[in-house]
């Protein structure tokens, strides 16, 4: 095998060959440039038709760009705020309202920019330089910074990220001797934040909460460490966690990391059958759970899901001997909690026994430290594996600079921990720089949709993180559930998880942070560990929609169908040029499918499966997955750019897209649309949604169907969960698959209802 150290500065070169047929757009170069979207496919049926080309046509066509710095450097055409007039450039600076305009700048202010860990375009420009010039002297500098037991070998960077060379390989800091617990939790101790609140706990009722100091939140940790320990957990070792956003998640999290298993966090939403592919696929020594939760004035009973997925797992081989339950008195009386005698066993009943000191089980820095399964609608759930070295200096790293976060920050992360979102920025991202971080276990609109600031002015957050959907949903509700309440305490918001569309941007700006707050809209993924490209607060101006720029040692290319790597202002298929310590280093026993999903798409990249568009500026637009698009007439048309469309009109607050079969277009487009709160359904707002379509993309992308939709299936993150939307618009009623998912699994009836309206 071939392997490429990144020990030296990279000098990017040499020729990629065509792997794939893939289809572009061709309507996607008339898209307006500030558009933040473009129409893309990714034509899964051809995948395997590989065309074979001549060695000099494959030069001719697939010559890398040789400058890494090209795309980024067109910053520095851009004028500072210190540099004169912006009002040419219909900019504004922080804390000025932004206006409707979608082409709109919004600059940093001088004082907001003298306080940021990164100031200028000059900086950034100098600290990238160096990340991708010289990966091993940059990356080493920060690594340096936590606790190794013993660093290093000569290679900082190991890796091939092309399948023609052989075996895909991605390893950082590999012979380091580390572990990300002591780093988050002792280290931090050791330098005097012992007594600093780690954890600010807010559970679902408004009242109820707690708090616990890094020395407490340690002490804890080591009674856990201790339990699996006693129970034969040891290194390597697989964990289940399926609980909700209790204080108790981080804590099992952080006590599997301690002793070196590793754990898996499965999402405490799942079905019985999910989780039980998770058990049969990872085989844990232990499930750990909780009896029942209250989501909003929900009761799940989460047990009785968990007893139902052990059964499956041993009919299908894989027995599990111990669930460790949480009892969780405000859901569920223990009483009434269903129990197997000599298998379950009650948290309290245990854990409080357990010393508070546990010993550091030392790590390699390629040592596994989770699995996180990402399910698609058809197919075994991936196991996404991170390992430990990398993935503790990437996340804490990103968390320091992309929320430019200061120690006296109070930071709230929305998502769950079962999801990535949870897993690099509520835990372990935040506590590696020592952060104070809120762990909400209830619903965000719950007891009303301004549960969210109530909880920002209580703690007096500074840094807000949450999807676009909730942004949106909360939008829907009026601004009155804000301005109700102060959110003077807020200095940097933040949005991940899909492409948040100039309307709900601006609306987070100038509502939510009363216009002092740049957002940080990052672009990652469950296998990225950390985020790729995303503004830095105070460097560079922002776009409404747009992630702006990489982040260091971040490589992004922008490739055509056929792998051809695109210069300056362009759209097409997303892809990372080398490797970045958060990666994820394989597909839990099947690094076949790693490869094939990953790489193998265009050689010598990472493929993300998703769609961007680079502008004159150099600012990329992410448009979400490439197969998210629909064919109409020979047109590819983006969902996400028919969304962003529909939410232009100011009466709707919400739409999702997706494509049905049309006997003669080959698709049509079918529109799920919620609008704003106390607007009626009728035919002529039905009218001008579509005229709206077609003024601002063209009469090809008019959707033929506008289906009303009160809500739209989510996941309690935010996700909405499209193969739901494409089989109640297909009618395929019987196919509608598991929506225990679901944060309210009622909306799907309602939509049924509503279909032919």
């Amino acid at each position: 095998m071939v392997s490429v150290s990144c020990n030296s500065a990279a000098a990017p070169g040499g020729v990629r060959e065509a792997s794939a047929a893939f289809i572009l757009d061709p309507v996607s170069k008339v898209n307006s440039l500030f558009k933040p979207c473009i129409s893309l496919s990714w034509n899964r049926s051809s995948f395997g038709s590989r065309k074979l080309i001549g060695a000099r046509e494959a030069m001719a066509l697939n010559q890398r760009i040789t400058n890494p710095l090209c795309h980024v450097e067109s910053i520095m055409h851009l004028p500072s705020v210190a540099g004169g007039n912006i009002s040419k450039l219909n900019a504004v600076t922080l804390g000025e309202a932004l206006a409707s305009e979608e082409n709109a700048f919004v600059f940093p202010s001088k004082v907001y920019s003298s306080q940021a860990h990164v100031q200028s375009p000059e900086q950034y420009l100098e600290m990238y330089k160096r990340s991708v010039e010289d990966p091993a002297g940059f990356w080493s500098d920060i690594a340096s910074e936590f606790y190794w037991k013993q660093k290093w070998g000569d290679n900082v960077c190991d890796e091939n990220f092309d399948v023609r060379k052989g075996t895909i390989k991605i390893e950082w800091f590999k012979g380091g001797i580390t572990n990300i617990c002591y780093n988050c939790l002792d280290r931090n101790i050791e330098a005097g934040l012992g007594d600093k609140v780690a954890i600010l706990w807010e559970g679902n009722e408004p009242g109820m909460d707690g708090t616990l100091t890094y020395k407490q939140l340690l002490h804890q940790v080591c009674q856990v460490a201790n339990y699996l320990k006693d129970i034969g957990v040891k290194k390597g070792d697989a964990v289940i966690i399926y609980l909700p956003m209790l204080m108790e998640l981080p804590i099992t999290m952080l006590a599997c990391a301690r002793i070196g298993a590793v754990h898996s966090v499965v999402f405490a939403g799942f079905s019985a059958e999910s989780l039980a592919q998770r058990i049969i696929d990872c085989q844990p020594k232990v499930v750990i759970t909780c009896n029942a939760v209250k989501r909003g004035p929900k009761t799940i009973y989460l047990k009785e899901i968990v007893d139902a997925a052990i059964n499956q797992s041993a009919q299908n081989g894989v027995s599990i001997d111990v669930c460790l339950t949480y009892d969780n008195p405000v859901a569920l009386k223990r009483e009434d909690t269903k129990w197997q005698k000599g298998r379950d066993i009650w948290w309290q009943d245990v854990i409080p026994q357990y010393p508070t000191t546990c010993p550091v089980e030392w790590v390699d820095a390629e040592d596994p430290l989770f699995l996180l399964y990402t399910s698609g609608s058809t197919g075994k759930p991936k196991g996404v594996l991170h390992t430990t070295g990398g993935y503790m200096v990437y996340t804490a790293t990103t968390f320091k600079y992309a929320f430019d976060y200061k120690p006296s920050d109070v930071y709230w992360c929305t998502a769950d921990c079962g999801w990535i979102t949870g897993h690099s920025y509520v835990t372990y991202g935040p506590m590696l720089n020592g952060a104070t971080v809120i762990v909400f276990e209830g619903a965000p609109n719950y007891p009303d949709p301004g549960r969210c600031w109530d909880i920002v002015d209580k703690y007096k957050v500074s840094i807000f993180y949450t999807a676009p959907t909730l942004v949106r949903s909360l939008m829907r509700e009026g601004d009155e559930y804000v301005t109700r309440y102060s959110r003077k305490s807020l200095r940097v918001l933040g949005s991940v998880g899909e492409p948040i569309n100039p309307s709900t941007w601006r609306w987070f700006f100038n509502v939510v942070g009363d216009s002092r707050c740049p957002i940080s809209d990052t672009w990652w993924q469950t296998e990225t560990g950390g985020f790729l490209i995303t503004p830095l607060p105070g460097a560079w101006p922002q776009k409404p929609g747009s992630a702006t720029f990489p982040f260091f040692g971040v490589q992004p290319a922008i490739v055509d169908e056929k792998g051809n790597e695109l210069e300056g202002e362009c759209s097409g298929f997303l892809c990372v040029k080398k490797s970045w310590p958060g990666a994820f280093r394989t597909l839990y026993g099947d690094h076949e499918r790693y490869e094939t999903t990953y790489f193998k798409p265009f050689a010598g990249y990472y493929f993300s499966g998703d769609g961007c568009r680079r502008d004159k500026d150099g600012y990329h637009w992410l448009t979400g997955r490439v197969d998210d698009v629909i064919n109409v007439s020979g047109h590819r048309i983006g969902t996400a750019e028919v969304e962003s469309a529909l939410v232009s009109n100011p009466q709707c607050a919400e739409a999702a897209v997706v494509g049905i079969e049309h006997e003669v277009k080959g698709q049509s487009i079918y529109a799920f649309v919620t609008l704003v709160e106390g607007v009626p359904y009728s035919e002529e707002l039905r009218k001008n949604l579509i005229l709206t379509v077609r003024k601002q993309i063209g009469a090809f992308a008019a959707p033929d169907k506008i289906h009303w939709a009160p809500g739209l299936p989510k996941t309690r993150s935010g996700k909405i969960m499209r193969r739901i939307l494409r089989k109640i618009a297909s009618r395929q009623l019987d196919e509608l698959g598991d929506t225990s998912t679901l944060a309210d699994p009622s909306v799907v009836n309602q939509l049924i209802e509503l279909a032919d309206c």
